[in-house]
């Protein structure tokens, strides 16, 4: 028998040891973090307070900023604190609930987006039947389940990832515990771990893109059956904003997870993996807002009346 030392945390490596580097890549990801927090919050509050975003398209785009605001904040604190820190160790709990979580919130905007094709889908082909098909009774239920199916996604790859042994390494060549750089340092077979990763990550990919395929098949024929220009350009600008942000985040997920082990090169994957995790929450706000004339209407009935009511202040005090 041969004594070995098991792993009980990690190091994050990070993207390099250079200290003004880390410095500039501080700011860097600090402004897009808060920018991230104040873009899909400020998303959030705008549907909860204008009643002409009641509707079950905006529920669903408030889910999405709820779930890329809690993506982020699991993996862009924890890596401003390693920029600035000598110590960049994580515990082995702390690294199965951050995977846990990233897993969760990432899987979850998936099926929140195939959510909002199929929305997408109801209000287009079938208007007349929108408000009855698209109830609380249909659109809760979905994003419960999108959340269970997240939940349950990362249960199992938590699970099964940190099942395995590490005692060889404990060196993460990464920013955040995400499971292929953990795969990559443990001395256990991972043969089975990167079959699961590759037929479940593949699985929900496609059903959530064939979900949203067939939802803007149905959507283009109800276009093309569109006497007015105004009418189909109206559409267009309506859907254009979701199909930018489902092929930025299911490009991004295909390119990181579905695909042969052997093709892994883990600086690539943790540029791509940054780009998902914490650039794309930042860019959905301004996705779905700059091309969504409803939002943009209530942006300016807040500031607007906010901009008013400083300069009535402004002027009683003067």
């Amino acid at each position: 028998m041969k004594n070995v030392t098991e792993v009980t945390s990690f190091l994050l490596k990070g993207f390099t040891d250079n200290l003004e580097l880390q410095i500039i890549l501080f700011f860097l990801f600090l402004a897009i973090y808060l920018f991230t927090l104040i873009g899909n919050l400020g998303l959030i509050v705008l549907v909860i307070g204008d009643c002409r975003l009641h509707s079950p398209m905006y529920y669903f785009l408030s889910v999405l900023s709820s779930v890329d605001a809690c993506y982020s904040s699991v993996v862009t604190p924890k890596m401003l604190v390693d920029l600035m820190s000598k110590n960049k160790a994580i515990s082995f709990l702390e690294c199965a609930a951050q995977m846990f979580l990233a897993v969760t919130f990432g899987t979850t905007e998936c099926f929140i987006l195939a959510a909002m094709a199929y929305d997408r889908y109801v209000a287009i082909y079938t208007p007349l039947r929108y408000s009855g098909s698209m109830g609380p009774r249909v659109y809760v239920p979905l994003t419960i389940a999108s959340c269970v199916g997240g939940v349950s996604h990362a249960s199992v790859h938590t699970v099964a990832t940190f099942s395995l042994s590490f005692c060889a390494s404990n060196e993460i060549r990464h920013v955040f515990c995400d499971i292929p750089p953990l795969l990559a340092i443990s001395c256990s077979d991972t043969h089975t771990n990167q079959l699961l990763l590759f037929y479940f990550a593949g699985s929900i990919e496609i059903v959530t893109v064939l979900t949203v395929l067939v939802s803007y098949g149905f959507i283009l024929s109800a276009i093309l059956r569109m006497p007015s220009a105004v009418g189909r350009r109206k559409v267009f600008s309506t859907c254009g904003s979701h199909l930018t942000g489902v092929s930025i985040i299911h490009g991004t997920v295909l390119f990181m997870y579905v695909r042969p082990s052997s093709s892994y090169a883990l600086n690539h994957d943790m540029i791509v993996s940054l780009f998902y995790s914490v650039v794309i929450p930042m860019l959905n706000p301004t996705i779905y807002s700059l091309r969504n004339k409803d939002v943009k209407e209530a942006m300016k009935k807040v500031f607007g009346k906010n901009w008013f009511i400083n300069k009535v202040y402004f002027q009683s005090k003067h």
